[in-house]
């Protein structure tokens, strides 16, 4: 469980660099101005931190169906970085037998289904029998 913490914290450390900070040739350390963390025996945990520089992120998680074969460990949590623009970008997610689902006002989103093939998929959930492979006669 503990991996599993210091490798979010540093997906969020990698996905604060990526926003176009660069470090400068001395980078100056940046304070770390809230820190919380609480890691429970059943897998469960809760944490959160701030840094000086606007970086923000939490997450709780809870192992799911534990001891099943249907064990999976499920994550809800955020993070948010200033951008070079002045920006603040906040990524919420959700992380579990599903895989990682995001959601952010700046992350794309796929273009509409088309209204033709909107039609399309209608019409053959209204006919399935046409779905179906003609019978071969028999010889």
């Amino acid at each position: 469980m503990n991996k599993f913490v210091i490798t979010v914290l540093g997906l969020c450390a990698a996905a604060a660099l990526a926003s176009g900070q660069q470090p400068s040739s001395t980078p100056e350390p940046i304070a770390i101005v809230k820190l919380n963390s609480d890691v429970n025996p059943d897998g469960s945990f809760t944490y959160e931190y701030e840094t000086a520089n606007g970086i923000k992120a939490d997450a709780r998680g809870a192992l799911n169906n534990a001891g099943s074969e249907n064990e999976a460990l499920s994550v809800q949590g955020s993070f948010s970085f200033v951008g070079d623009d002045g920006v603040t970008y906040t990524v919420t997610y959700v992380a579990d037998e599903n895989g990682f689902q995001p959601q952010g006002a700046h992350l794309p989103t796929p273009p509409p289904v088309p209204e033709a093939i909107l039609k399309s998929l209608e019409y053959n959930a209204a006919h399935p029998e046409e779905d179906e492979e003609p019978k071969k006669a028999r010889r």
